[in-house]
């Protein structure tokens, strides 16, 4: 029997504001994202928030694909940027969590998906910049941030044919869900825009070659359970994580 990959999915940290606990942290990841990789035939791994660097390259050793998933905003120190008056709630630890994730997996040669601000900080990360609110963005004109019912498509976005999402999805024109009001600016040096909505707005990056690196700026796990293309987007990452692990050993 073919050995089930792991897939580990980047967690984050929830204040309690009420209740007997206020203030209290959890550790949490949304459901939508470990329904989605079962879905997709891969056992789920919620990997926990730490700034201890050992922990945190056993994590990437002890998976065979990396999910980012979505939150806060992202430091925008970390391109050189002062923080502008649209920014929203940061959060400095996660940000350097999610950076060694991405450098450690990325040196074990392991795909890596990422979502929503996972694929902002997946871009910042390789050297690229953001818009830290579209009302910065010249002509942006779309809803970008619909707020509520996460399995509606309320916007449309166009995707490059030459790209492995066209491979995925087989269409060029999709509708998505939308819940951000950051964006990519300047795309990181190694990679290449591969779906913008009608606005400009950069939907979807990937590494340029054969590595399977993927960041998509709406939320796929919200859409997957009774979308059966936005699932294909986990069936075809689990896959790639299974036989990128067996090139490797």
């Amino acid at each position: 029997m073919k050995r089930k990959p792991i897939i580990g999915i980047s967690g984050s940290i929830i204040r309690e504001n009420s209740g007997d606990f206020p203030g209290y942290e959890r550790a949490y990841v949304n459901n939508d994202y470990i329904q989605s990789v079962i879905r997709a035939g891969g056992i789920p791994y919620i990997i926990p928030v730490t700034e201890d660097e050992e922990i945190i390259r056993e994590y990437s050793r002890n998976i065979d694909g990396l999910i980012l998933s979505g939150g806060h905003d992202v430091n925008p120190l970390l391109w050189s940027e002062e923080p502008l008056k649209e920014l929203g709630e940061v959060f400095v630890e996660r940000d350097k969590f999610d950076f060694l994730l991405i450098e450690t997996v990325f040196e074990l040669k392991k795909p890596i998906l990422a979502i929503c601000r996972g694929e902002q900080i997946l871009n910042v990360f390789f050297g690229g910049t953001l818009y830290q609110d579209l009302s910065y963005k010249k002509d942006s004109f779309v809803k970008h941030n619909q707020r509520y019912t996460p399995t509606f498509e309320s916007h449309s976005i166009e995707i490059e044919k030459n790209s492995k999402l066209f491979e995925i999805f087989k269409e060029k024109n999709l509708f998505v869900n939308s819940f951000h009001h950051m964006a990519i600016k300047d795309v990181a040096p190694g990679f290449k825009k591969v779906a913008v909505s009608k606005d400009g707005v950069i939907e979807g990056i990937e590494m340029c070659g054969e590595e399977f690196i993927i960041g998509v700026q709406w939320h796929p796990e919200m859409l997957s359970k009774k979308n059966i293309k936005m699932q294909k987007l986990f069936n075809r990452f689990v896959e790639v994580s299974i036989e990128m692990e067996d090139k490797n050993e």
